[in-house]
């Protein structure tokens, strides 16, 4: 199985900018993609970004046109790229991994790594 280990976070001031990595260890045959989730102060955890097996990339609408998701060509890192920020960014950051292994999916989180905006 394949372990997300995020990184990157701090505290910034409204209108600043974090970059957010998550590299992958382990070995894995199966192919696998990447997504990043948030979980707010209070809140359910929830999407924020991901790129696609075939190389798409997503958005959730909250984030759209401020964040930048891409990934290095071994595929062994995924970032996530925040300008804009605003103190409703502010969140644990998540990666998962996902597995497409033999029919089945498996999922793995990471830690986390926390953002804070300040107004």
């Amino acid at each position: 199985r394949l372990q997300p280990v995020e990184s990157g976070g701090g505290s910034v001031q409204a209108g600043g900018s974090l970059r957010l990595s998550c590299t992958v260890s382990g070995y894995t045959h199966c192919t696998y993609d990447m997504t990043w989730y948030r979980t707010p102060p209070g809140m359910v955890r929830e999407y924020v970004a991901t790129i696609e097996l075939d190389g798409r990339e997503g958005y959730a609408d909250s984030v759209k046109g401020r964040f930048t998701v891409s990934q290095d060509n071994a595929k062994s890192t995924m970032y996530l790229q925040m300008n804009s920020l605003k103190p409703e960014d502010t969140a644990m950051y998540y990666c998962k991994v996902i597995e497409y292994c033999d029919g089945q999916l498996l999922g793995t989180f990471g830690q986390g790594t926390q953002v804070t905006v300040s107004s």
